[in-house]
């Protein structure tokens, strides 16, 4: 399991010259979903002001497919880095058995402009995607929170149940729903296999997604839908609903009572004018921009929580470039603490 890295590393970046290549079996190999966590609960109160994060550019390369580029960069001596991510989005890629995602990260010193690492950028994705959903639901999901259902089966799910139970130990029981019966299934037995540290877990997979809403603790979604998927009616009371799959106004994973029922957290400001679910709800009168709370602020205890076991907390995440650095910056400073 990786360590938080020792921030102290001016010389070390000033020193290596040649790029390093992490492979996918390296990434996989560094990081774990609960450090990363704890990486991103101790990290992101300071850095996320320090850090300069321009609103990601988002290129439409035809009507579903989109090219989207995420700068960061910070010269102070704790974080001295430049990290730029590329990434394509294909959903149609589907059909083909191939994933939608595909990316790659590039991280230079931002002292002398080397090229420190370069890796999979979809790999390091999946983690910190699924990791910041994880520090939401250790801060607003109940603690005693007993079964997650997991919305949608692709690449981002097992990371996200993962990334849930590492949160959340309570956790006894994962249900899984896919459009496509056999990919939930398939995902099932896997983790059965996969999750021999979570003894005691019971995986399995359900077609009935209206069923099985209101059975979930935690809900957490990650779909390409453009339809609601989640009716807030269904939800329990007490419930945390997750959701990172939308990033266009087009794209929705629930609807607008599950909005109005919960109250509702984001990543960062971009979640605002991003995701479906909020713009749409905010045009409708549902909720208000500035009803709205930041995991930063929930971290910092500058914005309260849970407030009862009776109430339904809501989190949306866009993703930003700053959990890409954090996150890079951890696998690089392991990397090199292990050299």
């Amino acid at each position: 399991m990786a360590s938080t890295p020792n921030t102290a590393n001016n010389t070390a970046t000033a020193i290596i010259t040649s790029p390093i290549f992490l492979t996918n079996e390296s990434l996989h190999s560094i990081l774990a979903h609960n450090s990363l966590i704890q990486h991103f609960h101790a990290s992101l109160p300071t850095t996320s002001f320090t850090l300069h994060t321009p609103i990601r550019q988002s290129y439409d390369l035809s009507q579903s497919s989109s090219l989207l580029l995420m700068p960061s960069w910070s010269s102070t001596p704790s974080l001295p880095y430049i990290g730029v991510k590329l990434v394509t989005y294909f959903p149609q890629n589907s059909a083909l058995n191939l994933p939608g995602i595909h990316a790659s990260y590039v991280l230079f010193s931002s002292t002398t402009g080397q090229t420190l690492a370069s890796m999979d950028g979809t790999v390091l994705t999946l983690y910190r995607t699924s990791c910041v959903s994880g520090l939401a639901s250790k801060i607003l999901a109940r603690n005693d929170s007993k079964v997650l259902v997991m919305v949608g089966a692709g690449a981002l799910a097992p990371h996200l149940i993962k990334a849930h139970l590492a949160a959340r130990p309570s956790l006894q029981r994962v249900i899984i729903w896919n459009r496509t019966a056999k990919k939930a299934s398939d995902l099932a037995e896997k983790l059965k296999k996969e999750c021999i540290a979570n003894d005691g877990v019971c995986f399995e997979s359900n077609g009935n997604l209206e069923e099985i809403i209101g059975l979930g603790d935690i809900v957490s979604c990650a779909t390409n839908a453009d339809a609601p998927l989640v009716k807030g009616e269904k939800l329990k009371q007490g419930a945390h609903l997750d959701m990172v799959g939308s990033f266009k106004e087009t794209m929705r994973e629930c609807d607008d009572e599950a909005i109005r029922r919960g109250r509702v957290f984001v990543d960062n400001e971009a979640a605002l004018v991003e995701a479906g679910e909020l713009v749409g709800a905010f045009e409708r009168g549902v909720t208000k921009k500035e009803d709205v709370g930041f995991l930063v602020e929930l971290i910092k205890g500058e914005q309260v929580g849970r407030k009862n076991s009776e109430e339904i907390t809501v989190f949306k995440s866009v993703g930003s470039a700053v959990v890409d650095l954090l996150a890079a910056q951890l696998v690089y400073e392991s990397c090199i603490k292990d050299k």
